[in-house]
């Protein structure tokens, strides 16, 4: 069974290189720039690490993201049905990376499941 944790956090940014060299000068976190995906990551020293998400229609400032650990997305999204809450994106591929999906809880706030393509990274 995974563990559950938050292994990535989504930051909403207007200018993603603006906030990445804010956060950077301010905690010190490596940033990386996936070109290949459109998308910049930051790593702390320890912890879960993230992204920045490009504000636009479904990204509103404040709108960050979480992501739950999952061990098998498609029953996670199924008991998220059965408890009240909503699917947004159902199982998706990201390349090369694993796989997302994202839910609305009954309460309405967005969450997020992700599962790794690395099995380490799953246990």
């Amino acid at each position: 069974m995974t563990k559950r944790n938050i292994v990535h956090i989504e930051i909403p940014a207007a200018n993603v290189e603006e906030a990445a060299r804010f956060y950077q000068d301010l905690f010190g976190w490596k940033i990386q720039a996936v070109p290949e995906m459109e998308y910049t990551m930051w790593e702390p020293a320890e912890g879960p690490g993230g992204g920045f998400s490009p504000l636009g229609e479904q990204v509103r400032p404040g709108d960050m993201m979480v992501y739950v650990d999952s061990e098998d997305i498609e029953t996670d999204l199924a008991r998220v049905e059965a408890l009240g809450g909503h699917v947004m994106v159902p199982k998706t591929e990201i390349p090369n990376t694993g796989w997302f999906a994202t839910f609305k809880d009954p309460t309405g706030n967005t969450v997020a499941l992700y599962t790794s393509r690395d099995p380490k990274f799953n246990q």
